[in-house]
């Protein structure tokens, strides 16, 4: 059985940590300065990310999620510097809002060759305290590169984008990938999502790396998302917003995702 964990390289100091064996196709993204390291999302936690990690560099790690959803934390726990935004601060301290069954169920939502030892019945979404608990706008300086967060709510009130001003590179945990996008708009409305998304994509002029499904996602792709959005002129306060899928209309399909 082939590993957990695939390892591919972005650019001499940038790996791409994905999970494809899992229907999510989760990809975390390790960015490496001339100081430290920024680890963007840690996974589902089936497997030890901080052992890959630790293969690439030996610089500290901090551990940044683009939002606080079972697939982009779980491997949260394996590292001693965690930061998030301050909207999600306490759905990592006994407040997430699914119930542990619900997560398990759309952990298992789809055939999965799990590795030995693994048990999806006991698995928990991770909770503890960060380190870093920071706003729209903050900077991480790993020493010769610097990674901007981007406040994107939309999917989860406090999501995040992660731009690099002078790559021009835009990491876009689950605002945008391909398939169907969903969103979620408590305690926001989408008149307030969509000027902070808009932003975001206006920056996609030279690589967009999505969390999910595939991350060799091309500009052409938040022309798509940027046309699916521009349809909805009606607020939504509550509950489940409309999904729109940013595939060709011939591979399109859309699946529950978090």
């Amino acid at each position: 059985m082939r590993p957990w964990f695939t390892t591919e390289q972005l650019a001499p100091d940038t790996w791409v940590i994905s999970e494809y064996r899992h229907w999510e196709e989760t990809h975390c993204y390790l960015l490496i300065g001339a100081d430290r390291a920024l680890l963007i999302d840690t996974g589902l936690g089936i497997c030890n990310i901080y052992d890959e990690v630790c293969k690439l560099t030996d610089k500290p790690v901090t551990a940044v999620a683009t939002h606080i959803h079972w697939d982009h934390i779980g491997g949260h726990g394996e590292f001693d510097r965690l930061a998030v935004h301050e909207l999600e601060r306490n759905w990592l301290d006994g407040h997430f809002p699914l119930p542990p069954q619900a997560v398990r169920q759309n952990l298992t939502a789809r055939p999965c060759p799990f590795p030995d030892g693994f048990d999806p019945a006991g698995y928990q979404v991770f909770q503890g305290p960060p380190q870093l608990v920071f706003q729209d706008g903050h900077r991480f300086d790993l020493g010769g590169r610097v990674v901007e967060a981007v406040h994107t709510p939309g999917h989860s009130p406090g999501h995040c984008c992660f731009y690099e001003p002078e790559r021009r590179r835009l990491y876009a945990g689950d605002l945008i990938y391909k398939g169907c996008l969903d969103m979620f708009y408590p305690p926001r409305t989408l008149c307030s999502f969509w000027p902070r998304s808009e932003r975001s994509a206006a920056w996609v002029c030279g690589r967009c790396c999505p969390a999910t499904i595939s991350w060799t996602s091309p500009p052409p792709l938040s022309h798509r998302w940027r046309r699916g959005c521009a349809g909805w002129s009606d607020p939504v306060s509550s509950g489940r917003g409309p999904a729109f899928s940013t595939s060709a209309p011939s591979s399109s399909t859309c699946d529950p995702r978090p």
